[in-house]
């Protein structure tokens, strides 16, 4: 499989390439990137149109205003893509959407599989304690992540609101002032940005007198690396149309 990484002169990038030299059938034959300039044994494109070479897939490890340009030329060369780029807003999104009628796009918030186990322990929390305990969200990352919350803890956010016994939920972004007391059925969601933190979400579950901590710790960034080449072996030959780890479990028998 010949792969375009997008993203390939970036931290992610070099994760993707290490896994990715020890994976037979898979090679990098071009990438983009902000520096052109950086060695590397394939060419690198600020602007992937430039690219003429053949291409299976592509993997996307890049920049939210990068996005359209990709998808546009991922359509163009119908070539199925995995986005792994979070921060983006409702119109690439809905780009996105449309792309999907013409390629498989393999998109998540988080490629992590221990997340994915996460969200349906959450789910299942949630169900069994009901509005007798209140919710929290709170997530840690490094201090160049440039979007908060992160889209791991909207995931986790969606997650349980799917499954909330209340009418209505209301997410609430940090608190400041006076607040008033909590509503039921709120789900309070709180970002940490410093050092190098790689990525911890908690889900706390606080009842009467007794408290619930379901937490996710990424010690490494290449668990993110590993779920993005698995999602391209799977997504390689799909028909078009819009993935998720969802549809990746559900290929390997984990329902």
């Amino acid at each position: 499989m010949k792969i375009l990484l997008s993203g390939a002169t970036g931290v992610m990038g070099g994760h993707v390439l290490d896994l990715l030299s020890s994976e037979p059938g898979m090679d990098v034959v071009a990438g983009t990137g902000l520096d052109s300039k950086q060695p590397l044994p394939f060419p690198i494109y600020s602007n992937p149109n430039d690219c003429a070479l053949d291409v299976d897939c592509i993997i996307d490890f890049s920049h939210p205003s990068l996005l359209d340009a990709l998808i546009d030329f991922a359509v163009a060369r119908k070539i199925p893509a995995v986005i792994c780029t979070t921060g983006f807003g409702d119109e690439t999104r809905q780009k996105m959407k449309e792309a999907s009628k013409v390629i498989p796009i393999f998109h998540s918030k988080n490629m992590s599989l221990g997340i994915h186990l996460m969200l349906r322990l959450i789910q299942q929390a949630r169900q069994f304690l009901g509005d007798a305990f209140d919710v929290e969200i709170i997530e840690q990352h490094h201090r160049r992540k440039i979007d908060a919350p992160s889209g791991t803890a909207l995931m986790l956010a969606e997650a349980l609101e799917s499954v909330s016994p209340s009418e209505s939920t209301e997410r609430i972004y940090g608190r400041e002032g006076i607040v008033g007391p909590r509503q039921t059925g709120s789900i309070g969601i709180h970002a940490i940005r410093g050092g190098t933190i790689t990525g911890i979400h908690e889900v706390l579950f606080a009842g009467e007198d007794e408290t619930i901590r379901i937490e996710h710790s990424a010690s490494s960034r290449k668990v993110f690396a590993k779920g993005a080449v698995e999602a391209a072996k799977f997504i390689a030959n799909c028909e078009p149309g819009s993935y998720d780890m969802n549809d990746l479990l559900s290929s390997k028998g984990i329902g």
